[in-house]
């Protein structure tokens, strides 16, 4: 049996507003449409105070609108609120791909993601929207910024999948991204790094726009 070491995830607060973000991004979501505590939790298979705290986070971006029997309606994405999105992400993640090359933070949960992520793309690709984040959250965690943390966790919002790959197509490129971002932290590349991270961000906004032309 193929021994597959857990990663380190998100708090779960995140990881719900997250996929709820996700969804309005891929319209999964639409516009006008209403959630609930009750089923959002549900749907999550989590209770419902992590659900209740992740409307607050998608509420104060301007993605639902909190309405008063405690559900919440969303408002949505458009291009250029998608550009936005990204354009913050790319600047404050390739900022802690910089801050790991010039504090020397360790790189072993970086690299226990990039390891098991080669596995699992062999065996169960579906399973790697974890280590996709867990990739992600790892860096955030090296750079040793805290507040740095706080603000990309409560902007993460999963895959960018778009409308011109497949789910395998798509999780294979990200993969190799994530390996050329790691090289470049191995070799304590900061501006290498910086570059390489902007660039997948870049290339995950492009992906997602391909929903919206």
């Amino acid at each position: 049996m193929l021994n597959l070491k857990p990663v380190k995830l998100m708090p779960v607060r995140e990881q719900a507003a997250s996929s709820i973000r996700e969804a309005i991004i891929t319209q999964s979501l639409k516009q006008g449409e209403v959630l609930t505590l009750e089923a959002t939790a549900h749907a999550l298979g989590i209770s419902a105070t992590p659900v209740r705290e992740a409307f607050q986070i998608l509420a104060r971006d301007g993605l639902i609108e909190l309405s008063q029997n405690r559900g919440a309606v969303v408002l949505g994405f458009n291009g250029k609120t998608i550009r936005e999105h990204y354009e913050i992400r790319a600047a404050l993640e390739s900022e802690t791909c910089r801050l790991v090359c010039e504090n020397n933070s360790p790189l072993e949960g970086i690299e226990h993601c990039i390891v098991q992520a080669r596995k699992i793309l062999e065996t169960n690709p579906e399973k790697y929207p974890d280590y996709n984040q867990s990739f992600h959250y790892n860096i955030w965690l090296s750079a040793g910024n805290t507040r740095l943390l706080n603000m990309l966790s409560e902007l993460w919002n999963g895959l960018s999948l778009g409308l011109r790959t497949t789910r395998t197509e798509y999780f294979r490129n990200s993969h190799a991204e994530h390996e050329n971002i790691f090289s470049k932290l191995q070799a304590r590349d900061s501006s290498g790094a910086y570059e390489a991270m902007h660039t997948h961000i870049v290339r995950s906004m492009n992906d997602i726009l391909t929903r919206y032309v």
